[in-house]
């Protein structure tokens, strides 16, 4: 799979009379996984939607290969970008292969029909997430982490080279979340599909990340590897938040221990 660029330069953003991002630079790393952190209401899900062509730029811009992507169609953006918005809403009534199935549209002209190919995408990206057995039920009947994991099928239907996905573990335990992330990663690594995402999740956004993009006050306050970004410093300034950085025992990065108010001595 050819990669695309994806750059975003002095944009600044927001919803009415509230400015969010203020004129920000990011380059996107192609064929690598980069995760977004930061604390709530710093603009982590304002700058995925920017990215995504979901919302206007009051300054600066986002290009996709050197073009301003509020200036492609809709439907070209779609073909090489899939997105995972925050809280998306399915069609009342929808079942879950209908929504998987929609991923495959952007591919589709006036005049093309339905192929084999679109029918191996959807088995495909049924199968990574492991909805295989929801494909007859209706989503709304689905628990919270079933209508996730159905959600992230239908944007890996779509088999684009950009995947930008805002918060991909919400509502999903432990052991799903790992699922997604190594799903990501799996992805990544067999078709070089360059991946961003909102974590809420400091280890897992170190654990499984190539470049860490931290966020504050619609700012960004670093970006870098891992081991550059997640420092105690940058915690406190984040989150303000007192920690300790250790080397994570099984991945070898770093990783975020807390210190709260209250703490428990060793007994």
């Amino acid at each position: 799979m050819t990669s695309h660029s994806l750059t975003v330069e002095g944009l600044s953003a927001g919803y009415g009379d509230r400015l969010i991002l203020r004129g920000l630079d990011l380059a996107v790393l192609p064929g690598r996984i980069t995760a977004i952190v930061g604390a709530n209401a710093c603009g982590k899900s304002t700058l995925l939607r920017s990215m995504s062509r979901l919302l206007a730029p009051r300054a600066g811009r986002v290009l996709v290969d050197g073009k301003a992507i509020h200036r492609m169609s809709p439907r070209r953006v779609a073909q090489v970008m899939g997105l995972l918005p925050q809280s998306p809403i399915a069609p009342e009534g929808i079942t879950v292969a209908d929504l998987v199935s929609r991923g495959r549209h952007p591919h589709h002209g006036i005049l093309s029909r339905w192929s084999r190919a679109d029918d191996e995408a959807v088995a495909q990206a049924l199968d990574a997430t492991g909805t295989q057995e929801l494909a007859e039920r209706a989503v709304d009947e689905l628990s919270g982490g079933q209508r996730q994991r159905v959600w992230i099928a239908m944007a890996l239907a779509q088999q684009t080279d950009l995947l930008l996905l805002d918060e991909p573990t919400t509502f999903l335990d432990i052991s799903h979340q790992i699922e997604v992330l190594d799903l990501l990663t799996d992805l990544n690594h067999r078709r070089g599909t360059t991946v961003v995402m909102v974590l809420h999740d400091l280890n897992l956004a170190a654990r499984y990340a190539d470049h860490l993009v931290a966020m504050a006050g619609g700012n960004l306050y670093a970006q870098g590897t891992p081991d550059h970004v997640l420092t105690e410093e940058m915690v406190r300034a984040v989150f303000g938040l007192d920690s300790r950085i250790i080397a994570d025992p099984t991945s070898g990065r770093p990783m975020m221990l807390p210190i709260g108010r209250h703490r428990m001595a060793a007994e």
